[in-house]
């Protein structure tokens, strides 16, 4: 590519967070109203953005938390982890394990199914101890493993329950319900980066009518209610304040047309691998799964150099990926280097081998077929 047009080529970027200006505007004068008002946390509009948020999801509760990590903290007190054993997968975030390990309690870590990147439900087994309380599944990327019903069986025919880490999974569904009511509970993330945003901010989802009540009590300082200096529970600051609360229920009202147009441009991306040899494999979507596609993910040969490639789509076609899900499973974070089993081989190569193309909702036709052209241009340049 000619230098002079590279420079002048806007980059294709890996993820982009749309609001339009009438979204902004809507959300202005929301925000000048409540900072009118003084009424900045656990008010009108919190209420609003979890009724919203129930009802999309079918849950019979939406909890409003300051962030998906303490969304997942607050789920595993409720449930009584302290000093017992939580399974948590080796191929997530850092975030997944930390709220165990501050709800009390030890994660397991558990290997890595190739075929969906999620959990295979031998692999709970396998992992069982006398003291397990449950598990974590964490749909990456957007998709919602087609073995969750079978894993929460085999939890529930031992009196273990499943808590969903749902953070990558806004608008997924499996066989028609959706990411976050198939388990016990389930925690969403609304950090910048995912399908919808409230700047910060996260959710609790679930039927059971304590788990909701106790979970109040937990993000309010554990006091008894918003009124009383009565502490109950052993909480902590984890309201969310009403400026973010308005962002969230605005970005809402997108998100069916958002996931609608990532599922667009997923089949887009589908088809260019199809038809041409690039040497990418896409993960293949499960069974019954309708995935947001959060991350567009595919596998990589043996041999390829991820960073090196990266790099060359950037510096060659201003192509940018976006980040891994995961780069590295959370026993190469020296935090959690103890939690290391030396058998977690599949979480080693799914982390290693793969990398995700860009993907936003407001992506264009145009800005997809730039990426595949990088990316044919890398496989001639012997760098796929």
């Amino acid at each position: 590519m000619n230098p002079q047009s590279r420079t002048a080529m806007a980059p294709v970027p890996p993820t982009r967070i749309d609001f339009s200006e009438a979204d902004r505007e809507w959300i202005a004068e929301r925000i000048k109203e409540v900072l009118t008002t003084g009424r900045l946390t656990l008010g009108p509009y919190g209420e609003a953005f979890e009724e919203r948020f129930a009802a999309f999801v079918g849950a019979k509760h939406a909890v409003a938390i300051s962030n998906g990590t303490a969304a997942l903290e607050i789920i595993l007190r409720c449930l009584g982890v302290a000093g017992r054993d939580v399974l948590v997968p080796a191929n997530t975030f850092f975030a997944t394990a930390a709220a165990v390990i501050s709800a009390g309690a030890r994660p397991v870590l558990m290997d890595t199914d190739l075929r969906t990147l999620s959990t295979a439900a031998a692999e709970i087994e396998r992992r069982l101890t006398a003291n397990t309380a449950g598990a974590v599944i964490v749909h990456i990327g957007g998709a919602v493993t087609d073995e969750l019903p079978a894993i929460v069986d085999f939890l529930a025919e031992r009196g273990l329950w499943l808590v969903e880490d749902a953070a990558h999974g806004h608008g997924s569904r499996l066989d028609g319900k959706h990411a976050g009511t198939l388990g016990v509970a389930g925690s969403f993330s609304f950090y910048p980066t995912k399908v919808m945003t409230s700047a910060e901010g996260g959710m609790i989802v679930t039927d059971d009518d304590r788990l909701a009540q106790e979970a109040r009590f937990y993000r309010d300082q554990g006091k008894a209610s918003f009124s009383e200096n009565s502490h109950i529970r052993m909480g902590n600051n984890w309201r969310l304040s009403e400026p973010h609360a308005i962002i969230g229920l605005r970005h809402m009202e997108s998100l069916e047309a958002m996931v609608a147009s990532r599922r667009r441009l997923a089949a887009s991306y589908d088809r260019a691998l199809a038809e041409r040899d690039l040497g990418l494999e896409p993960i293949a979507v499960p069974a019954g799964s309708r995935p947001n596609f959060y991350k567009y993910i595919v596998k990589l040969r043996n041999g390829v150099d991820r960073v090196a490639l990266k790099e060359w789509l950037r510096a060659e076609h201003q192509v940018i990926l976006a980040g891994e899900v995961y780069a590295t499973p959370l026993q190469l974070s020296p935090v959690f280097s103890e939690l290391d089993t030396g058998d977690l081989g599949g979480s080693l190569a799914a982390c290693s081998r793969h990398v995700c193309l860009p993907m936003f909702a407001s992506m264009t036709d145009a800005e997809v077929g730039r990426v595949v052209t990088a990316l044919g241009a890398a496989r001639s340049a012997s760098r796929l």
